[in-house]
């Protein structure tokens, strides 16, 4: 499998035209992008949101819908009622489901929730663990997030590889390349590190 990036970028269009042109440019090397309008869908639909992820969209890109689900305790219909707005507003073909528990004991709420979200017209389901779960995981996803965090951390792991594994490192050098097929690492660091696009795509400062 050639190496794709998967994209959590998480700033608005209007503040960032720039970067996400270059995003959408990007399509061929990508596996997706995280749309994350307001730390998932948001109360309202947002034009600037729905115009990038139609442009997304027809350049051939997957649409991931950001789902905070509280680690398991965000209430099953509250999650499904979020997947249906990303699917209905800015016409999300996959689901990104963040703070996913590690532990087995979660599978069956995790199992429902990857129902519904196919039910809902994800195409594309991705677990975020940030760490390596259960692998009872692996027959409710496409892709399992199983690590992260910086690249201060991430280099001193040796972390199982697979196909169906996403790594996600940020405050990471220019150069680096996660071991998993599909991956991302930003130099963006401190709070809010996924308002930085990957190495490479990330627009030039204007002079």
């Amino acid at each position: 499998m050639n190496p794709r990036l998967l994209v959590p970028f998480y700033e608005h269009p209007a503040d960032r035209p720039d970067a996400w042109s270059a995003v959408i440019e990007a399509a061929p090397s990508l596996y997706g992008v995280v749309l994350n309008p307001a730390s998932g869908a948001g109360e309202r639909p947002d034009p600037a949101f729905a115009d990038v992820a139609a442009r997304l969209r027809t350049a051939g890109t997957r649409v991931l819908g950001y789902t905070d689900t509280a680690y398991g305790r965000r209430p099953h219909g509250e999650v499904v009622a979020e997947l249906l707005r990303h699917r209905d507003w800015y016409g999300a073909d996959g689901a990104f489901l963040d703070q996913v528990p590690a532990e087995a004991e979660a599978l069956a709420h995790y199992r429902r929730l990857a129902v519904a979200a196919r039910s809902a017209g994800a195409r594309a389901v991705v677990l975020n663990h940030g760490t390596h779960p259960d692998p009872g995981y692996a027959d409710l996803a496409d892709l399992l997030v199983t690590f992260e965090g910086p690249w201060d951390t991430y280099r001193n792991l040796d972390l199982p590889v697979a196909d169906h594994y996403c790594h996600l490192v940020y405050a990471a050098p220019s150069g680096v390349r996660p071991a998993t097929p599909v991956h991302c690492a930003v130099p963006g660091a401190g709070a809010h590190p996924w308002g930085t696009l990957p190495h490479g795509l990330e627009p030039e400062p204007a002079r």
